[in-house]
């Protein structure tokens, strides 16, 4: 097990006195489960109940209080109580709504005992309107590993650290940049970037992949409602990672013949089960940052690495010098939306892009962040700062003063003068510093 940055914030919450129960949320396979064992080292007494098991899930179904299910857990795993900390964790909580509402009561009846919920698709309860715990529990986003945990694993653990204090020398930027294609080639996904820090042989990462799209494509029968659903869904886990970073229609999606209705419905199932994300655009330049939900999607999907994998585009990324010439840029565009992320811990995180969709004059910026009280545009794209025009028009309309592009160039900045005479700094980033960009703002 490599250095996890969720590991952090497990600490925090399990030393606040006013913690609530923590609902870990994530898509399968980021390592959840993995880095709750992990923390559990840090307590006196550990439970680990997965309730896809039904002896255990019987433990919430026949007790109607947390306090006789606390006993009952301890009879069935033959401990006796002791002093020091205990640490309950329900993996795949999910399969059992009256273990979801019961967690609202280990927060007022026993608010010593810590407990961390986990499951893929909790959302699902609330549509079926179970008594969930609303108030009674705080939530913690965990995605797949970020860059910085990527040259953790490796074992490069000095450069990890003034890649996060933004201090590396611009004289290994070469050196950090061919970590970071390989980071982007491979993505973040634990089970792969364990396997490729082992071996460092990314040929023999396919049969990984494979598992874990297998194991998503398995969970379809979990997810759905009924046959169409089911289908629809599978036809998403078929196709859709080929249109990673892309805007997409619902209608006929992936050359189907499945309507808007059906589509969409299966796209808010999949992004429940935070396996892809729909992100869509604002038209504004300034706060509050409100997308617009008439316009198309663009498809983000959970890891980079697995659609590489799908798509057959590792062979192109592999040995390339500049990742913004693979896939038309899409592939960077989707690492540095993976890499923004990562860094958030916000079940509520989302990604916005920016359109002007005019007659004559249509416009696209890849990203905007909402930093304080403005916001600010956010450009993948190597080459002459002219060819940025969407950048330009962007902040010809905003009130702002600064602007970012991402690139493989080292860390810069420019003062643009625009057609109005406005001025306007553009910090050029280059690509493995996306996941720090707050810090550098």
């Amino acid at each position: 097990m490599f250095y996890r940055k969720t590991i952090v914030q497990l600490r925090s919450w399990a030393d606040n006195p006013k913690r609530k129960p923590l609902v870990l949320r994530g898509a399968r396979q980021v390592g959840k489960t993995t880095i709750v064992e992990l923390f559990a080292k840090e307590f006196d007494t550990f439970f680990h109940l997965n309730l896809e098991r039904g002896a255990d899930r019987n433990i919430f179904e026949e007790n109607n209080s947390a306090a006789d299910v606390l006993t009952a857990i301890y009879l069935f795993k033959n401990k006796l109580r002791k002093n020091g900390r205990t640490l309950l964790f329900i993996d795949e909580i999910q399969n059992s709504p009256k273990a979801v509402a019961l967690l609202r009561y280990f927060y007022e009846d026993i608010p010593d005992l810590h407990v961390i919920a986990a499951g893929s698709l909790l959302e699902t309860l609330i549509d079926r309107k179970i008594s969930f715990p609303v108030g009674r529990v705080e939530y913690l986003a965990m995605r797949p590993c970020s860059f910085s945990e990527f040259l953790s694993a490796l074992g490069e653990n000095q450069l990890r650290d003034s890649l996060l204090n933004v201090d590396l020398p611009a004289a290994i930027h070469a050196h950090v940049m061919k970590l970071f294609n390989d980071y982007t080639l491979i993505g973040g996904m634990p089970e792969v970037v364990a396997s490729y820090a082992a071996k460092r042989d990314w040929v023999a990462l396919r049969k990984i992949y494979d598992t874990i799209i297998a194991g998503y494509q398995d969970d379809t029968e979990k997810y759905a409602k009924n046959d169409t659903h089911l289908n629809v869904i599978r036809h998403i886990l078929i196709y859709g990672w080929r249109f990673a970073g892309q805007r997409i229609k619902f209608e006929n999606f992936a050359n189907s013949n499945y309507k808007s209705r059906e589509m969409g419905e299966a796209f808010r199932t999949l992004e429940k089960a935070m396996l892809l994300e729909l992100s869509y655009p604002t038209t504004a330049t300034g706060i509050p940052l409100i997308p617009d939900l008439k316009k198309s999607p663009k498809l983000l999907w959970v890891d980079t690495g697995i659609v590489n994998h799908v798509t057959g585009l590792q062979q192109e990324l592999f040995g390339t010098k500049d990742i913004s010439d693979a896939w038309r840029g899409k592939i960077a565009e989707h690492i540095v939306a993976q890499s923004l992320l990562s860094c958030n811990d916000s079940v509520l995180a989302r990604r916005n892009f920016w359109v002007r969709e005019v007659k004559n004059s249509q416009a696209e910026v890849d990203f905007v962040l909402q930093h304080r009280t403005r916001l600010v545009p956010i450009e993948v794209k190597s080459g002459d700062n002219a060819k940025l025009k969407s950048l330009h028009l962007f902040m010809e309309q905003s009130s702002g003063d600064m602007a970012v592009r991402f690139w493989s160039q080292p860390l810069s900045r420019d003062t643009v003068t625009l057609p109005s005479g406005k001025k306007y700094t553009l910090l050029n980033v280059p690509f493995y510093y996306a996941e720090c960009l707050e810090d550098i703002l």
